[in-house]
């Protein structure tokens, strides 16, 4: 199986930005799916979860109420809209999906003025 992530840029604080994470080669709508991110320096943290229905979704507190986690089964794709982006989001973002353990190659957002 793999996942390809993609969407991630440059952007001013405050902007939004939106992540794909497309994934081939296993059962995308049985999977549950994370987002990661790690700066520079730090390591790996866990940022949203979305169940194998798309009806149960968390987040870590430093994104809630700013980023939503979604997923569209038929594409076999999980999204991270992200809003009001902070300088301190800048990190290379990553979708994994459970149980496989299949990680992305990442996705690098920057938030600068």
């Amino acid at each position: 199986g793999q996942l390809v992530e993609s969407g991630g840029g440059l952007v001013q604080p405050g902007g939004s930005l939106r992540l794909s994470c497309a994934g081939s080669g296993f059962t995308f709508s049985a999977s549950v799916m994370s987002w990661y991110r790690q700066a520079p320096g730090k390591e790996r943290e866990w940022v949203a979860i979305c169940n194998s229905e798309g009806g149960t979704t968390h987040y870590a507190d430093s994104v809630k109420g700013r980023f939503t986690i979604s997923r569209d089964d038929a594409k076999n794709t999980a999204y991270l809209q992200m809003n009001n982006l902070k300088v301190e989001d800048t990190a290379v973002y990553y979708c994994k999906a459970w149980p496989e353990g299949i990680w992305g190659q990442g996705t690098q957002v920057t938030v600068s003025s």
